[in-house]
């Protein structure tokens, strides 16, 4: 992907990325890729697998951090990157819903390479502004 479809900031002992979009479920889509894209090379994981997930959230900020922490927490424990992702998120009761697929293939250090370690996903700085079309989050490195 020769546009990153997000943009860096750097902070101290972090990585943070600022995503844009016209709906909720692109700005999770975005900050998805942006974070596989900081440990990885995105462009180089193939969709072939298949990862299901399912979060619950009582605010949109919580479920992007819960998100993104799932997320991590598959690679960190399947070592299964992701490349692409399709979300629908909806707002039951007091809680948000996010039901998605995440597609990619095992972890293979010499085709996908090995950029930054990420070991969290941070409230430091979050942002999820529907108004503006961005998100933005901070990842502790």
């Amino acid at each position: 992907m020769e546009d990153k479809p997000y943009e860096i900031f750097d902070h101290t002992a972090d990585v943070g990325i600022i995503v844009h979009g016209k709906r909720i479920e692109e700005l999770f889509e975005k900050a998805a890729y942006a974070m596989f894209d900081i440990i990885t090379n995105a462009d180089r994981v193939e969709p072939v697998g298949k990862y299901r997930v399912q979060v619950k959230s009582p605010t949109l900020e919580d479920l992007f951090v819960d998100f993104l922490s799932e997320l991590l927490y598959v690679f960190s424990t399947e070592f299964f990157v992701m490349c692409d992702f399709n979300v629908r998120i909806r707002k039951e009761d007091d809680e948000y819903i996010l039901n998605g697929i995440a597609l990619g293939e095992p972890f293979d250090k010499d085709k996908h390479g090995i950029k930054i370690e990420v070991k969290a996903v941070t409230y430091h700085e979050l942002e999820v502004n529907l108004e503006k079309g961005y998100a933005k989050v901070l990842f502790d490195i």
